[in-house]
């Protein structure tokens, strides 16, 4: 007799997890000839090598329960042990105690425990479990420390800026490719990128040779900030938020001073806990695996030293990183927002806050300020002086501030309260470019030149007095004058 199955539909499947829908559905093949195609039962279990005791037990679930009938239930007392519960707990607090001690060991610890308070004696196999079963979280808490159950377990508060140019993220990294150097000589380069948060549009970089500086981060931030050349690469603006790690260049006060000047609120990572900077960290990766492999000098780390395969010089290098940027990476759908990082920026349809010119924003972030005063014989700097005849002989004695550009420090810009006096300009560099690092090579090569000129002298010095030193230059001890008989050894005041 055919009974009236619940209905075998997609709902009543997905309302059953995994492992309970595939039993479920394994004994649903069993009956189904029987209550859809009105196969006896009988002939039904005996093709799928079921007993028919077992096939009616199964009939009668589906009937009452429908599809969920079918599943095996659970027993209640499934997970739990009868052991006490301190014994338990003994158990647990053993294989928490690092270093982390093997299963055997707590087995043995507890048998001989058990035995003296009189406790049932637990098997290996359900001191295992227990081990086994012991929370995650608190096994890492307790063998590998707070740092790693920080970075494993606490939970993670994902930002996500509402707007574009609302938070940038920046990073530096030392890319996996080597360049031709000035020098000649092959050198891996360092590339510092600026990321907008909401669209993960890369908003500006700097490819440099030297270790990171302010000055590099500052470079970056001139072109992610001013309107770009290259067409469909809209991304400028200065941004609400600029998010960094700790490192010295992002927290150093030429930074500081930037971000005062441009109205930029800084905030970076926790020390030691970078979460948080997974899309800045990931877009490097890409630049690693889609951008790198196809030019020449590239080096995956774990390769062999690939140095003698550079080729490109660090301009080189330049362009083929705006061409990934502007042509590929900003057009191409992210994987997480499923828009192109440029088209999402843009899709916002905001005026961008920006500078009034070049010049002003090459004034905020390419320059360094300074306190100083007005001398007689002009402004002191790095051992120079600065002159400007027609404005400065006005200020004489007068605390003015300066910016200089690091790269370039032939001239300066002088300020006295907040307004614009004159650029000064130091006689021994005028016709040319120096930097500070140019400098101070030369401070030390100066250096160098008077120690070594010193050291020649001294050599020469001892070398000629040695020449009319006497053969035996030591004088002959006098003979020592005889004591008298009677005379006192030593001579006394009362003596004299």
């Amino acid at each position: 007799m055919r009974g009236s199955p619940a209905p075998l539909t997609a709902h009543s499947l997905a309302e059953l997890p995994d492992a309970v829908r595939a039993q479920a559905l394994r004994r649903w093949r069993v009956l189904r000839p029987h209550l859809e195609d009105g196969v006896p039962l009988a002939r039904a279990a005996g093709t799928a090598g079921v007993a028919l005791r077992t096939a009616q037990r199964w009939l009668t679930r589906y009937r009452a329960d429908g599809l969920a009938g079918l599943a095996r239930s659970a027993r209640s007392d499934r997970g739990t042990t009868r052991l006490p519960e301190d014994l338990r707990l003994l158990i647990e607090g053993l294989a928490l105690r690092p270093p982390e001690p093997s299963a055997a060991h707590v087995h043995r610890v507890v048998v001989d425990v058990a035995k003296n308070q009189g406790w049932p004696v637990p098997s290996y196999a359900t001191v295992y479990a227990i081990v086994r079963g012991i929370d995650p979280a608190m096994r890492t808490l307790a063998l590998d420390g707070d740092k790693r159950y920080r970075e494993v377990f606490d939970l993670i508060h994902r930002r996500e800026a509402a707007g574009p140019n609302e938070i940038w993220q920046a990073d530096h990294t030392q890319l996996d490719l080597w360049v031709i150097a000035p020098s000649g000589k092959p050198a891996r380069p360092w590339l510092t990128v600026i990321e907008d948060d909401h669209s993960r549009a890369i908003a500006g970089y700097a490819v440099n040779l030297g270790a990171p500086s302010a000055i590099q981060t500052a470079l970056a931030l001139r072109q992610a900030i001013w309107r770009k050349g290259e067409p469909g690469w809209h991304v400028c603006g200065i941004p609400g938020t600029f998010y960094t790690d700790h490192g010295s260049d992002f927290t150093s006060q030429h930074m500081e001073q930037v971000a005062a000047d441009l109205k930029i609120r800084l905030m970076f990572s926790g020390k030691g806990r970078p979460r948080g900077r997974g899309k800045i960290e990931r877009y490097i990766e890409t630049i690693n695996q889609m951008c790198l492999p196809a030019l020449p000098g590239y080096a995956p780390r774990g390769t062999k030293d690939r140095a003698g395969q550079a080729r490109l010089s660090l301009a080189e290098l330049d362009v083929a990183i705006g061409r990934f940027v502007v042509a590929q990476y900003n057009q191409q759908p992210h994987s997480e927002t499923g828009q192109p990082p440029q088209a999402r920026w843009d899709a916002a349809g905001f005026l961008p806050r920006l500078p009034t010119s070049m010049e002003q924003l090459d004034l905020l972030l390419l320059t360094i300020a300074k306190p100083r005063k007005v001398h007689p014989d002009g402004i002191h700097l790095f051992g120079l002086r600065y002159l400007d005849v027609t404005v400065l002989g006005e200020y004489v004695g007068e605390p003015v501030t300066i910016r200089y550009d690091p790269r370039d420090v032939a001239e300066i810009r002088v300020f006295h309260d907040d307004r614009f006096l004159c650029r000064a300009i130091c006689p021994e560099l005028a016709t040319q470019t120096i930097g500070i690092k140019e400098i101070s090579a030369a401070r030390n090569a100066r250096r160098r030149g008077l120690a070594h000129g010193l050291t020649r002298r001294a050599s020469v010095v001892d070398r000629l007095l040695a020449v009319h030193q006497p053969s035996d230059p030591t004088p002959a001890a006098p003979d020592p004058e005889p004591i008298r008989p009677g005379a006192a050894a030593l001579k006394l005041y009362r003596e004299d």
